[in-house]
């Protein structure tokens, strides 16, 4: 921008110094943008004929280099130009690499511009940066306190923030339905990302990440916007987008990232993507209904391996169902904040004597009209919803108490996987047994075979962490997961619970009773207890105690109790 730059830039575009040049500056200028030519060798950065108007920097020595434009931009309002360009994972191999980012510049005139810095830079002999070309715009000062577009931008891409996207798709909508326009919000999900870090390590995904940016901006329209939405999730906020454009640009972003392999320090890598994309303001009249929508349309995209791409439309049951699911959150949490959850007792009974061994707690819910949910009803759609950690740890509360009320009781209690192996579960049951000792020996955590070898490593550990405070641990469902027989020596539990299904049909069923005298002298062999659900008639009973099972349950000995009123817990 400097004056000895401007005879430069006017020979090279050939635009000279007559009334198409003027013409053509003062539409720049009008509309906030300048073009200009970085040589980074020299540091020389040619500007445009308008650059001195533009960015408020009369004479332009300010800005005639990288270094000196550089000093004008505000630290941590974005990524700069300089770490766009000299950071990016991508090489050129011919054409180019895009970049796109944005940040607060101070202009000599003591004024504060917001820059979207977008361009190309292409590679010296060594590969590395050597030149750059690019247009800056200036965009809207970002509204103070939103904490969105000017904070800091996503340092690997270069990219808008999550937040800094949904404060840009909140001021587009309004703007939308006041101009009675379109646009969109394309969310694209890179797929294998957990495998590239665990085969590779972070570095590597984080280069994949950053070079999948690149291409997607590379086939962007001016004016689009990307974002990191989240780990392996990236953003386009598409501006002026209509119904008929949004899927010819998904697949223009699909093919742009599947082109070629991504070349990264540890070689070359095949990247792809899937993409969920919704129209707006019409399937999203706010920011945070755009983006939930998106991520509904790309879990469509994922959930069906012949469709890479997915818009967004009302469906009327997902609908009702999503309702419904809110609806039983409320109850559920309701019921727990006011001890409306208690635990049903069955027994089970010693094979031989008959006598009540200990009780298998199960979980029940009043609801507040009086009735009773049972835990068929509760925990399937409990762990689909992710709280049933919650739950469980209810649970735990509840069945110390009984413990501790009645000290000849003895309890067992299921536990999911996903509490079972979280860290916090073992912390938690630790304290409640040293609050009240002596109860640890008549307790028994009960966990699904599924759960188990669901990830076998970390059951291992919880299952020796739980028997160490001297708690023990059965494995229930034993039989529905026929790898159990592989894995029943590694888990080292104290019991097996043999699924009702083998058992409910011993009488008429030859295969059944071949495989649960399998399981039996595998159980024994380990020397595991076992219990028999699902006991029904006494011919099943006197069969299964002439095999040697030590523990019945069934309708035979007894429903589960009806529930006392909650025992009062300290929430």
């Amino acid at each position: 921008m400097s004056e000895m730059s401007q005879p430069n830039e006017r020979n090279r575009t050939g635009e000279g110094s007559g009334p198409v040049a003027a013409d053509l500056r003062a539409v720049l200028s009008s509309i906030g943008e300048t073009v200009y030519t970085w040589n980074i060798d020299t540091d020389r950065i040619d500007w445009g004929g308008n650059a001195t108007v533009t960015l408020k920097a009369p004479g332009g020595t300010a800005i005639a280099s990288g270094r000196a434009f550089a000093r004008l931009v505000v630290a941590d309002s974005g990524l700069s130009r300089y770490d766009a360009v000299m950071r990016s994972s991508q090489r050129d191999v011919g054409h180019g690499v895009p970049f796109q980012t944005s940040y607060a510049f101070k202009a000599p005139s003591g004024e504060t511009l917001w820059l979207e810095d977008t361009g190309r830079w292409f590679g010296g002999i060594d590969g590395r940066p050597g030149r750059v070309h690019g247009v800056v715009r200036i965009v809207p000062q970002p509204a103070a306190g939103k904490g969105g577009r000017s904070g800091q931008c996503d340092e690997l891409t270069g990219g808008l923030t999550r937040q800094q996207l949904s404060d840009l798709l909140a001021d587009e909508i309004v703007r939308c339905r006041r101009e009675h326009k379109t646009l969109a919000l394309a969310l694209i999900g890179i797929d294998g990302l957990g495998g590239l870090n665990e085969a590779y390590g972070f570095d590597v995904a984080d280069e994949v990440i950053a070079a999948i940016a690149e291409r997607l901006r590379s086939v962007m329209r001016r004016g689009d916007t990307l974002a990191r939405y989240s780990g392996n999730k990236l953003g386009v906020a598409l501006l002026g987008c209509s119904e008929e454009q949004l899927p010819v640009a998904a697949v223009r972003f699909a093919e742009a990232v599947k082109a070629a392999p991504v070349e990264t320090t540890a070689g070359s890598v095949h990247a792809n993507v899937v993409i969920g994309a919704v129209l707006l303001p019409r399937f999203g009249p706010t920011a945070a209904l755009a983006m939930q929508h998106a991520e509904e349309a790309l879990a469509d995209a994922k959930a069906s391996p012949a469709r890479a791409y997915v818009a967004y439309a009302p469906d009327r049951r997902r609908d009702e169902r999503r309702q419904s699911n809110r609806r039983f959150t409320d109850e559920i949490v309701t019921a727990l904040n006011e001890r409306r959850v208690v635990l049903a007792r069955q027994p089970i009974v010693a094979s031989h004597s008959r006598e009540i061994a200990f009780y298998e707690a199960l979980v029940r819910v009043h609801r507040a009209d009086g009735t009773l949910m049972p835990a068929s009803q509760i925990v399937p759609l409990i762990e689909k919803l992710g709280f049933v950690q919650l739950l469980d740890h209810r649970v735990l509360e509840l069945a110390v108490a009984a413990l501790a009320e009645d000290p000849a009781l003895s309890l067992s209690m299921n536990v999911s996987s996903a509490t079972a192996h979280h860290p916090d579960w073992i912390a938690a049951l630790g304290g409640h047994l040293a609050a009240q000792p002596g109860l640890a020996q008549r307790l028994i955590v009960e966990l699904t075979e599924t759960c188990a070898i669901e990830d076998l490593e970390a059951t291992q550990r919880s299952i020796a962490a739980t028997r160490a405070l001297g708690v023990r641990v059965a494995i229930d469902d034993f039989g529905s997961g026929h790898t159990s027989f592989r894995h029943l020596r590694d888990l080292n539990v104290d019991l097996v619970k043999i699924d009702g299904a083998f058992v409910q049909n011993l009488g008429r069923s030859t295969d059944d009773r071949f495989f649960v005298r399998t399981l039996v002298d595998l159980a024994r062999h380990l020397g595991v207890g076992i219990v028999a659900e699902w006991v029904q008639d006494e011919e099943t009973a006197r069969m299964l105690e002439g095999w040697g099972i030590e523990y019945l349950q069934g309708e035979l000995f007894g429903e589960a109790s009806t529930p006392v009123p909650p025992v009062s817990v300290a929430v």
